[in-house]
């Protein structure tokens, strides 16, 4: 009976799955680092927020005209699409990429606009399994994972390898977690 080389198959299907899922990974790894951090910034859009100060409170009478002469000082002419006033006390400008709110008594406000993000915004809606058959694929994409992890303890061999250098890096980086667990759950 021939004898099975297991350490030439493991390296095989490790390096085989690496290549395969290393987009994917990319994938992952961004979009979770962005996701991480949603309190801190939208990994989706870029907003930024222009303050208005006019010179004149703003008369309740407005017409589409002169609004669109009090988006003139800002650069946001030509974005103006439509205005209402969603109470007595504010106007609501709607610009092309986003909104200005006036309160018309003191003439203060503010612009805002959004940007989409590009590329993390797709790889952040493919984080989130928008699909049955992306979900399926998020699922073999995780056992894939699962799969390089094993493997991966067993490429090397001898004081660098899991029975050397490579047991204390594995237990390290199963006591972290466990210990955030413990404390935090």
């Amino acid at each position: 009976m021939a004898k099975v080389k297991w350490r030439k198959w493991n390296r095989a299907i490790h390096r085989d799955l690496g290549y395969f899922f290393f987009f994917m990974s990319i994938i992952y790894g961004v979009s979770g680092i962005a996701i991480n951090h949603l309190d801190d910034w939208n990994p989706n859009y870029r907003i930024t927020r222009t303050e208005i100060i006019l010179d004149q409170p703003v008369d309740r009478n407005i017409s589409k005209e002169q609004v669109k002469a009090l988006l003139e000082k800002y650069g946001e002419r030509g974005n103006f699409k439509n205005f209402y006033f969603p109470n007595p006390g504010t106007l609501k400008i709607f610009l092309d990429g986003g909104t200005a709110l006036i309160d018309v008594e003191s003439g203060h406000g503010v612009i805002e606009k959004m940007r989409r993000r590009p590329i993390l915004k797709e790889f952040n809606y493919l984080h989130y399994n928008p699909v049955v058959w992306w979900t399926w694929f998020a699922d073999a994409y995780a056992i894939g994972l699962v799969l390089l992890a094993v493997s991966g303890l067993f490429i090397l061999r001898g004081k660098n390898g899991i029975t050397g250098r490579g047991a204390w890096l594995t237990a390290a980086g199963i006591i972290i977690p466990v210990i955030f667990m413990l404390i935090y759950h």
